[in-house]
């Protein structure tokens, strides 16, 4: 093998721990330093030196450990070089070199998610940021994305995901934010942010808002495998089970969600022998374990519930509607919103009809709660194309297409609307 061969494997070598690991070794590095941003610089560090070292030493047999041990020496340079100016530094740079000891190849476990991957979690999505910065953040730190990476899944560009994060670690640096699982009083808040962020990530790919892919399986699989860490970091709550268990069943469907050549096939007419059976067992299961918690289930329990309602239906006809009506109402319940209020409505027009459907649409249209969302107008012109008022139908669906941000769901919305012309001659 050639210098430049071994160097592009020591490449993909080190891409594939970053992947692996990233959010492991960036958690444990934040701990012993303190700080979020210096724990990025210096597992960069130890990539570059790895970059470096490995193609003529080999991968080592604990990649993880030793970008770790490399990482945690960086930092006892870097407070050893500043001992004359602070004592302090001096202390730090003793402790850290006692901790860089147990950054070994017996001490490190691949499998162990420990509580520093939680806490990691926490931190990026902390209540000072923003939404986007928390997602932003999420997704490098604890996914192990590069910002090239995020700004092509939300169709944003590298520098703006680039600032976001800058700007998200001078906010946590100047909050003064700890490395810590909150307490008691605000773990439940924090959490459920955590899992907002998780949620709104795997809907980005299970429904891309804009761009020209129906969906970004990628980015909902990221999703999926962070909610997956988190439900083993505290399978006492029975929310995040119930998160995973909505994203297992959901995913379950997307060989099925598009043609050869990425066009949308719609929930109706999607050939089931393509949903993967396997992903749906791992769904039911997790319903099963947020169930077992014992504390009821709350909104991604309910989304789930309708989600294990399809995943269990031979057909689109044979879907039990009006259990997924009653779940919709439960939902409405603990946490109501005019989305949850759509959807609920989109469920009675398959159990009852259009026409009552059509009722709860309208009043949605005259809360002006949901103006400018394309859905709208999409299930109202649905349900007047089956109740035969074809004209104001083909309207309403051209004002879908027209408010959809996403190209391939305008062109689904364009084609409804073409194909009621005949109709109205």
């Amino acid at each position: 093998m050639t210098d430049e061969a071994v160097r592009e494997e020591t490449r993909k070598a080190v891409d594939a721990v970053w992947r692996i690991e990233s959010a492991k070794i960036v958690a444990t590095l934040t701990r012993t330093v303190g700080d979020l941003d210096l724990a990025e610089d210096l597992a960069a560090q130890a990539l570059l030196e790895a970059v470096e070292q490995w193609p003529a030493t080999g991968v080592p047999r604990n990649p993880a450990a030793w970008l770790t041990s490399v990482a945690t020496r960086r930092a006892i340079d870097g407070w050893r070089r500043r001992e004359r100016l602070d004592e302090r530094y001096a202390h730090f740079a003793r402790e850290l070199e006692n901790d860089a000891s147990h950054f070994d190849d017996v001490s490190w476990d691949p499998d162990r998610i420990d509580d520093d991957v939680l806490r990691l979690m926490f931190i990026a999505c902390h209540p000072v940021l923003n939404r986007k910065a928390q997602v932003a953040l999420t997704l490098r730190v604890v996914g192990g994305l590069t910002t090239d990476e995020i700004a092509k899944a939300f169709l944003t560009p590298t520098a703006t995901v680039q600032q976001r994060i800058v700007r998200a670690k001078k906010t946590l640096t100047a909050s003064k934010a700890v490395f810590e699982v909150p307490g008691r009083e605000e773990f439940s808040k924090r959490l459920g942010a955590v899992l907002g962020v998780l949620y709104l990530v795997f809907n980005e790919g299970y429904a891309a808002s804009s761009g020209d892919e129906w969906m970004r399986a990628d980015l909902s699989a990221e999703a999926l495998r962070l909610a997956r860490i988190l439900a083993e970091l505290v399978p006492g709550e029975s929310e995040v089970h119930g998160l995973v268990a909505l994203m297992e069943l959901t995913a379950s469907r997307f060989g099925a969600r598009t043609t050869s050549t990425g066009e949308p096939i719609l929930l109706a007419d999607q050939d089931r022998t393509r949903w993967d059976r396997l992903q749906i067992s791992r769904g039911l299961a997790a319903l099963e374990r947020a169930d077992a918690v014992g504390r009821g289930r709350g909104p991604y329990g309910l989304q789930a519930a309708i989600a294990e309602c399809h995943a269990r239906a031979a057909t689109f006809e044979d879907t039990d509607w009006k259990k997924i009506v009653i779940l919709y109402e439960a939902l409405a319940q603990l946490a109501p919103s005019p989305v949850v209020d759509l959807n609920h409505a989109a469920a009675v027009s398959m159990a009852y009809g259009p026409a009552p459907a059509l009722e709860f649409v309208d009043k949605l249209v005259a809360s002006g709660e949901l103006a400018g969302y394309h859905l709208l107008p999409s299930v109202r012109g649905e349900l007047l194309s089956q109740l035969g008022r074809s004209e104001e139908a083909r309207t309403e669906l051209l004002e879908a297409a027209r408010l959809a941000g996403n190209e391939r769901e305008r062109a689904v919305l364009v084609a409804k609307a073409d194909a009621l012309l005949p109709d109205l001659r």
